[in-house]
């Protein structure tokens, strides 16, 4: 049975005419181009019986063809005659005119130019255009068809519909393939904003140089889908790892770089980033310590205000995954530029807590200075002028008198150097924990100096569990808070009530210290008397805030929030 298809005079059996409805809905399901356009080749093959069919695709501007794709010819007889086809001869004549040609014999067309030496003999022709929405993608090239005979109608017919089928088909793929794209595109762009939006959540909530280094090695090589990344800081005109993230471990961190002509030096100079595939090209790349048998590397710029601070090195794609690519180094480059402001956020910070830390250390020692001047030193010269009178006197009982009141004197001496080693830094802070040491404090205060001291230690969360305390240095500002507090409450304050609360409360620890004294003007405030400075350093070097509230008359309370962090 024959039937007539779109009202011509061209007929396609019935067994044909259902092969191309079958091979219409497979096209169509094919998603994928490159499978597609081998399928369409089989196809025509089998429909027509042609023995050598190609599918070549145009250039852009529609002059030659950009592709050549082929079957049944073997990949020997292919190297032997040399470049493939770009459309020249018969096979220009339907690139310039899109419309099915059928030929006899195609070396007896006027635009035959022969073939070339090593290339099968081939007569019998057939060529159909492919379009896409009006527009030529290409054309199929069918020849020879089986047994000598000439290509009919019905293999033109069949042809003519199976590239309308074709063209429905790559469009849909080449369609699919650019959402899938641009949904890449855009799942690396999320990828990319979640990394630097974290980097920039470091900025505002993490100074700790380490810890940062390592957001940005671990965020960095989840965005770029690397098998590692590392991060190179510039120390002392050296190039060093100082932070990886993937296969390398840590096992890198510390290594330094050769300087000369580097990679890592060239992108650090240069502020321009730099990919290399493979590395074995670049000789001399400098990575070869810490790049273990990668194939290929991103290398991009940390510059923050003119200032090369350091590179980011992404190597080898994770698994079986594609090269680096441009859009990889640019989003790359993006995120560098984010965590250089990191990195020299935190590195600024890290700076700013040695020079706090050198101040508040520089002011212990003068403080510590002056109380064993103060006290231990005349006390012990007054003990050095007892037995020196003694030694002078001939009676006997004077003698005794004099060594008495010496051991006395020593006594006094050898509790305030206790006492002073203890503020120092008291053993039950190491050993207990911030609250029996700040009861101990208090406990000592209220004995030596009279005070009532009322206090409220809410440390359960903090102090109650093993492995749960403060952080040590956090611990020491909460205790050297208090210490001064009372120190001046003592001293200055001529107070009767001293309180001090304590208390633990949505990852934050507040501090208060209040006593009912004289009290003391803005102009002390101003000029950090009475210890002022060193508070306020101590609480800005863990992050948290002070507050100091007093008027003359009215007492004085000190008031401090800090960020809790367990040990």
């Amino acid at each position: 049975m024959r039937v007539a298809l779109r009202q011509t005079d061209r007929w396609l059996s019935e067994d044909r005419l259902r092969r191309l409805l079958e091979v219409g809905r497979t096209l169509v399901a094919e998603l994928e181009l490159e499978s597609l356009l081998r399928l369409v080749l089989d196809t025509a093959r089998e429909l027509t019986g042609a023995r050598y069919v190609a599918l070549g695709i145009l250039d852009e501007a529609k002059e030659e063809l950009e592709r050549f794709l082929f079957v049944g010819i073997e990949e020997e007889t292919r190297r032997r005659i040399g470049p493939l086809p770009r459309g020249r001869g018969v096979l220009g004549e339907l690139i310039r005119h899109p419309q099915p040609l059928r030929l006899a014999d195609v070396t007896k067309h006027e635009h035959s130019y022969g073939f070339p030496p090593g290339h099968p003999p081939m007569t019998t022709f057939l060529g159909v255009p492919l379009l896409i929405r009006g527009e030529a993608f290409g054309n199929l090239y069918l020849t020879d068809k089986e047994g000598g005979a000439e290509f009919d109608g019905e293999d033109q017919e069949s042809a003519v519909v199976l590239a309308e089928w074709a063209a429905i088909a790559i469009d849909n793929a080449r369609l699919y393939q650019g959402v899938r794209r641009r949904r890449e595109e855009l799942e690396r762009a999320v990828r990319g904003l979640e990394a630097t939006s974290a980097i920039a959540r470091a900025v505002g909530y993490e100074t700790d140089l380490p810890r940062v280094l390592e957001l940005i090695a671990k965020r960095g090589r989840a965005m770029v889908e690397a098998d590692s990344l590392l991060v190179l800081l510039e120390e002392d005109d050296a190039i060093r790892v100082a932070a990886a993230a993937g296969r390398l471990g840590t096992a890198v961190v510390g290594t330094e770089l050769p300087n000369g002509g580097s990679v890592a030096r060239s992108v650090l100079e240069s502020g321009e980033a730099e990919r290399v595939d493979p590395l074995s090209r670049r000789p001399g790349h400098g990575l070869e310590q810490v790049a273990g048998e990668a194939r290929s590397a991103v290398v991009v710029p940390l510059g923050f205000r003119g200032r090369g601070r350091g590179v980011l090195v992404a190597l080898d794609r994770t698994g079986d995954g594609p090269a680096f690519d441009a859009d990889d180094e640019h989003l790359l480059t993006s995120f560098g530029a984010s965590a250089a402001i990191a990195i020299a956020t935190a590195q600024s910070v890290e700076a700013q807590r040695l020079r706090h830390s050198i101040r508040a250390s520089e002011q212990e020692r003068r403080r510590w200075a002056r109380e064993l001047h103060d006290e231990t030193l005349q006390e012990l010269g007054a003990l050095k002028m007892m037995l020196e009178t003694s030694s002078a006197v001939d009676r006997p009982e004077l003698v005794a008198e004099s060594v008495a009141r010496s051991i006395d004197q020593l006594d006094l001496t050898i509790r305030g150097l206790q006492s002073l080693i203890t503020e120092l830094r008291p053993a039950a802070l190491d050993e207990l924990g911030l609250k029996p040491a700040v009861e101990a404090l208090l406990e000592r205060t209220a004995a030596t100096s009279g005070l009532r001291v009322e206090s409220s230690i809410d440390l359960a969360y903090a102090e109650g569990r093993t492995g749960t305390r403060l952080e040590p240095e956090l611990a020491t500002v909460v205790y050297r808070l208090v210490q001064e507090a009372l120190t001046n409450a003592v001293k200055h304050a001529e107070a009767e009530t001293l309180t001090v609360e304590i208390s633990e409360r949505d990852a934050e620890v507040a501090v208060s210290v209040r006593d009912d004294g004289t009290g003391f003007g803005r102009e002390r405030l101003r000029d950090g008397g009475f210890g002022l400075i060193g508070m306020e350093e101590r609480v800005q070097l863990v992050g948290g805030r002070l507050e100091i509230d007093s008027t003359p008359g009215t007492g004085t309370a000190v008031r401090a929030w800090l960020p809790a962090r367990h040990a």
